[in-house]
């Protein structure tokens, strides 16, 4: 039984239960169905120095039977995405002091409702999705990209919102940590991240697997969809100028610095150079990844070839060799890399593969700022013949 505490203030009164309630020792409380009928009862309840619990298995058991009376009744993505954040908010979990994320819980959010976004729900639920994604970005930034540079190799059949994550994860670090934007910037960046594909979302999962040519119809969207996410977002209730004007510059290719720039254009620059180096780094059914240095060398330099402002933050950031690609060693063995080192060319790494070319039983680290362990090449995803325990993987981060 794993407990986790209750936010009391969502414990619904005159309606029964939707779990059992427990103390944190797991003496049952109240059973699944008891209908509290006061404020009173449920103060006099925790007044007796009882913090109250409940089993996440009955949450997710709760949670899981609602999905599925949900698809049975054929309702749609949006709506479903609504009753995940609901079902989580009925019975909070106070997990806000917790560091670990289930990326795949979180990606199937933001897929829901990139696909199928209702505008009663949209920014509401836009809105919790960056603050999640953010909070876990701030608390643990190398165990954040290790998580997303994985599932973009992944998951390429939720592309458009894995690749909406990872933008927004390292445009955000890279404005927080070394463009020093203020806070209310740097959550309108996030959302223009997360909307900058909205009007051709399910397109872009299809073109990750698609291993033909774009067809004319489609090279047409693609060049146009800028244009039509921004009117997508004024059509879902969006009224943030600066949100819905930087979707619309998110494409745009004007290089110099960001001085002198409104904050729309500060943000849309920003975006467009996180855009072309995630979109580099993740592999599609038709192409592999490139290279990390091909990406990065690509957003470091502008259209001019000159060092670009926006590119260069987002490299200091991220370093060279990203959390979750693969590196070879001097020692010929295989590793990914799991945090960044002291400067870009030196990130810590995990040997998955040691110079037998046998997979090791447990992850072993190595600093590649020392000689023995200096990285010697990149590795593609697809030439790691081992399947990578993520989980496992990112409790040692």
């Amino acid at each position: 039984m794993k407990l986790v505490p209750v936010n009391t203030d969502l414990i619904p009164l005159n309606k029964p239960l939707p779990f059992a309630l427990r103390s944190a020792s797991g003496v049952l409380l109240a059973k699944k169905g008891y209908v509290i009928g006061s404020v009173a009862e449920l103060q006099h309840m925790v007044g007796l120095g009882v913090s109250l619990h409940i089993d996440e298995s009955d949450h997710q058991r709760e949670y899981v039977g609602k999905l599925h009376a949900l698809l049975r009744k054929d309702v749609s993505l949006g709506v479903i995405a609504d009753t995940h954040i609901t079902a989580g908010d009925l019975a909070k979990v106070d997990r806000d002091d917790r560091d670990d994320a289930d990326w795949l819980d979180i990606l199937a959010r933001a897929n829901g409702l990139l696909r199928d976004p209702q505008k009663n729900s949209f920014q509401r639920l836009l809105g919790l999705l960056r603050r999640d994604i953010s909070r876990y970005a701030q608390r643990n930034p190398d165990a954040t990209l290790l998580a997303l540079m994985h599932l973009s190799a992944t998951e390429l059949k939720s592309y458009s919102a894995m690749h909406a994550m990872l933008v927004c994860v390292i445009a955000e670090l890279a404005a927080r940590q070394v463009l020093n934007w203020p806070q209310e910037m740097i959550e309108t960046l996030g959302r223009v991240a997360l909307t900058m594909n909205i009007s051709m979302t399910a397109m872009q999962d299809d073109l990750a697997l698609q291993t033909t040519p774009l067809t004319a119809t489609q090279r047409h969207l693609v060049e146009v969809h800028a244009a039509f996410s921004a009117e997508f977002l004024k059509d879902l209730g969006v009224e943030d100028e600066v949100w819905v004007e930087g979707v619309f510059h998110h494409l745009d290719k004007v290089p110099g610095p960001l001085e002198g720039r409104s904050p729309t254009l500060r943000i849309a620059r920003l975006i467009q150079r996180a855009n072309v180096f995630a979109a580099m780094l993740a592999p599609r059914a038709s192409r592999e990844s490139l290279q990390p240095g091909v990406a990065m060398q690509a957003c470091y330099f502008d259209e001019k070839h000159e060092v670009d402002e926006a590119g260069a933050a987002l490299i200091k950031v991220v370093g060279i060799y990203a959390p979750g690609s693969y590196v070879r060693l001097a020692t010929q063995e295989v590793a990914v890399v799991v945090r960044r080192g002291a400067n870009t060319t030196t990130p810590r790494v995990a040997v998955l593969v040691n110079r037998q070319g046998m997979a090791t039983a447990e992850p072993m680290f190595r600093d590649t700022s020392q000689k023995e362990y200096r990285i010697v090449a990149t590795v593609s995803h697809r030439d790691l013949k081992i399947q990578l325990n993520l989980e496992r993987l990112l409790s040692m981060v």
